[in-house]
């Protein structure tokens, strides 16, 4: 029987491809119109042959128009591959294994990118002659040939490294057995690009480590420490990173060789290639996160905190020197307004640490590394680290000439690194630290007054503590009109700085603030009048934190009359789809909550702008046309969060508001909600309407109960262990205000939250504190139900219920204890310790 014929191209169809491809890859042409074009020869059942053909047979093409075909080919693969016919996988298959070592380094790359993404879909058994045929170009001893294959290797290796790693039927070895000792004969290459990409390769097995790996670990580190000062810079940046790896993860290996290691990253962290520097530099965090035995780090200090203070220096290339130049009449451009993500309300949670980022453009270099480097080791070391350290600090901050403003700003920086590890050490010196940073934030350099400014929020907390001490309310004074006045700063850069610093110190001084209301109001609505788009982002924070710090201090006509006219003419002029009311709605929220009754007079509008941006959100989910604008959750989210401020600062009195409006539809339809932060706001919202008006919630009772039940299953907690706390809390708060309603989902409740307290291992500290008082919540209003089902639960309960705080929740629980106990006595016999151990851990009276 005859061969079955090789597929040939027809030279019309290769024109027309070529044609389409030269016209995608040109800069002029009509994109759209090529996208059509592209897909209607998708149709086609042989054009990836066209595409394939291209790439491996395209002599007298132009590499572009090869690449393009093989990029679209690779697209094409990853849909379509499965679907073909065998014959046209067969054929793509086999025109690409000679293309590995082509003489053209793009065309290679470009091979070894599509057999990457062919060999996710068929793995080793579907393609063993990738297998015979990246063997014999390793051994080739041709340089095409070798890199093509180790970059084909590479790739995969990248994606999806475990699969080299399996037994499959036609192979006598596993793969990686077969490849690992030659691909470590290449760290000894004379040609760089093979070194490099060997290095890459082993480097992607240091996590999942096969056993090919392990067994050859010392020719792997000898590799290493013979590439530590390789002539490519390339591979001395793999090689730091290898270092880094296996710190972090594998730890015992490196254990016999730190000190020739820690040696070799010392002297690369002062490499001249930055990009090593900065890999290198990435060792210290790890070493120390890793919780190695600090003392084989102790002799490098004197050595490592000199680098790590130089490389802290702002390099002359860095794009934060440019940005620093623009002053506020500078309009923001597009790429300066960073994502902003709204954290869902969460009940009994604790409020997270900020980041502390000095540099307004979010890009990770040696400057940032060198100084959360030199964060971590203070927090390691403390005082240890100060004889080195504060000389060469002082040598920086005593160079008062213009040239050398970027020394003197790694000093500011370095003072603001250590705040919290060196504490000890510094704070009887705080004051004289303080006396020389406040004249800096009026340095003629904005990038000095930015890098203050959060030196001194880094230091708040102590400077709070300090308030009784000699002169701290005068020092306090100090701080807080320079921020005041940097707030005011004409520089963008400083502004943000300021604003940021000023929400730390708020945080930490909050009824401290209350004799300065008034001029922190006049300056934070000065700014306002002022700020363009990001930098208002960071005001609204500022003014949200401060109503958050002083509560009810705020309602006062005369400090109303300052800052809510300004708001409340932002949000008239604000439309329901600008993104801009995001930063406005958190704002109102935490101003809700602090004026409480006194923000009644605002309330109405505020109230019913939420729900009318529940409604048209919920509509253009469902018709984007005639909602006039593309769905967006976050609007949802964050009028429910506002909501839920305005049911927590007005109490009873939204009950009228409520009353008139559908917010109970709109509320279980979010609390039903596929997003998890969106339900997640939705049933905080349900716990705190249940409080101060749960009349409007009866008529769909049930209704809210079964989906907040649902959201208690073990699938549910794990998926969003979120909504799951914030969905016990509501339950709790309507069994309080419900009574004998709660019955038909008590036993689902309880068969949910036993396991939570059984096994609390892993979860969030809220869901369980909250698991444990709806327990006791619905304990205290059907104890006729819960009572025989006691020794189920109540040991790991009475546990539980010793970690809450002191509090009317904790109360709430324990009346329905007391409750149980009394419906069955006997049945909490068995468990009379841990009972008598929770009512010990009351600390109050």
């Amino acid at each position: 029987m005859a061969a079955p014929a090789l597929w040939q191209p027809q030279e019309q169809g290769l024109r027309e491809i070529c044609t389409l491809l030269e016209a995608h890859i040109s800069p002029n042409s009509d994109q759209a119109r090529i996208w059509q074009q592209l897909q209607h020869y998708s149709q086609f059942p042989d054009f990836n042959n066209y595409l394939v053909f291209l790439l491996a047979r395209g002599e007298g093409k132009s590499i572009e128009v090869r690449q393009a075909a093989g990029l679209l080919l690779k697209n094409n693969l990853r849909a379509t591959f499965s679907s073909m016919p065998v014959p046209s996988q067969q054929y793509i298959k086999s025109e690409l294994l000679p293309c590995i070592g082509a003489t053209n380094r793009a065309i290679r790359s470009t091979v070894g990118t599509v057999i990457s993404v062919l060999f996710q879909i068929v793995r080793v058994a579907g393609w063993i002659e990738l297998f015979q045929a990246l063997h014999k170009c390793l051994d080739s001893n041709d340089l095409d040939h070798m890199e093509g294959a180790m970059d084909a290797i590479y790739k995969i290796c990248e994606d999806v490294p475990e699969e080299l790693d399996i037994d499959v039927a036609g192979l006598p070895e596993r793969p990686i057995n077969v490849f690992m000792p030659r691909i470590l004969q290449f760290f000894q290459s004379p040609h760089a690009s093979l070194r490099k990409l060997a290095l890459g390769c082993i480097n992607q097995y240091i996590v999942v480590m096969p056993s090919a790996l392990y067994m050859s670990m010392d020719q792997y580190l000898q590799g290493l420490f013979n590439l530590a000062k390789d002539p490519s810079a390339d591979v001395r940046k793999l090689v730091c990173s290898a270092w880094v790896q296996l710190i972090e993860v594998r730890p015992s290996i490196l254990e016999p060789h730190l000190k020739n290691v820690t040696e070799l990253i010392l002297q690369a962290n002062k490499d001249s290639d930055d990009e090593v520097a900065l890999e290198a530099c990435e060792f210290w965090s790890a070493y120390c996160d890793v919780s190695m035995p600090p003392e084989g780090l102790r002799e490098f200090l004197p050595r490592l905190i000199p680098t790590l203070l130089s490389n802290m220096v702002y390099a002359d290339d860095d794009e934060s020197l440019a940005d620093a130049e623009e002053d506020e009449s500078f309009p923001d451009r597009d790429q300066d307004l960073k994502p902003r993500f709204h954290a869902s309300r969460l009940h009994g949670s604790e409020t997270g640490e900020d980041d502390d980022d000095d540099d307004a453009v979010n890009v990770w270099n040696l400057r940032k590394c060198s100084a959360a480097g030199l964060d971590v080791l203070s927090n390691v070391f403390g005082d240890n680290i100060l004889p080195t350290l504060m000389p060469l600090i002082e040598q920086n901050l005593a160079r008062t000439d213009d040239d050398s403003w970027k020394e003197r700003e790694t000093a500011v920086l370095s003072l603001g690194a250590i705040a919290e590890g060196c504490i000890a050490g510094l704070y009887p010196h705080l004051p004289q630290i303080v006396a020389f940073l406040i004249p800096l934030l009026d340095d003629k350099f904005p990038l000095i007054r930015s890098i203050t400014c959060w030196t001194l929020s880094r230091y708040s907390k102590f400077i709070v503590q300090s308030l009784d001490h000699p002169n701290g309310r005068e020092q306090f004074d100090k701080i807080l009109m320079g921020l005041l006045r940097r707030i005011l700063d004409t520089n963008k850069r400083v502004q943000e700085a300021a604003c940021s610093a000023f929400a730390t110190l708020e945080e930490e001084a909050a009824e401290e603030l209350v004799p300065h209301l008034e001029v922190i109001l006049q300056h934070l609505m000065c700014a306002y009048g002022k700020y363009q788009k990001r930098n208002l982002r960071i005001l609204y924070d500022a003014l949200g934190t401060l109503a958050d710090a002083v509560g009810a201090e705020l309602n006062q006509a005369k400090y109303l009359d300052i800052f809510m006219p300004p708001l409340i003419t932002k949000w008239q002029q604000l439309q329901n789809s600008d993104k801009d009311l995001f930063p406005l709605l958190e704002c109102f929220t935490s101003i809700a909550q602090a004026l409480g009754p006194g923000f009644a007079q605002f309330a109405e509008p505020v109230f019913q702008r939420c729900i009318n941006l529940i409604q048209s959100q919920q509509l253009a989910k469902i018709d984007p046309t005639a909602a006039g604008s593309l769905y967006d959750r976050e609007f949802i989210v964050c009028s429910l969060d506002l909501l839920s401020g305005l049911a927590e600062g007005l109490g009873a009195g939204i009950e009228s508001l409520v009353a008139q409006s559908n917010l109970r539809d709109l509320l279980l339809q979010c609390c039903m909600d596929e997003a998890a932060d969106v339900r997640q706001s939705a049933l905080a919202l349900l716990g705190d309407l249940s409080r101060v008006c749960p009349i409007h919630l009866h008529p769909r009772l049930q209704e809210f109960l079964t989906v907040a039940a649902k959201q208690l299953s073990p699938q549910s907690v794990k998926d969003a262990v979120s909504v799951a706390n914030n969905a016990c809390w509501a339950i709790g708060e309507l069994a309080i205000k419900i009574g004998k309603e709660i019955e038909p989902v008590v036993i689902n409740v309880v068969s949910c939250l036993v396991p939570i307290l059984k096994s609390p291992e892993g979860l969030n500290k809220s869901l369980i504190e909250n698991s444990a008082i709806t327990l006791g919540r619905l304990s205290w209003v059907c104890p006729d139900i819960m009572a025989p089902h006691m020794d189920h639960f109540m040991q790991a309960w009475c546990s539980a219920l010793c970690m809450i705080r002191d509090d009317f929740e904790k109360e709430d629980a324990f009346h329905g204890l007391c409750a149980m106990v009394a419906a069955n006595p006997s049945g909490a016999v068995g468990s009379l310790a841990y009972i008598c151990q929770a009512c010990a851990s009351w600390t109050v009276s």
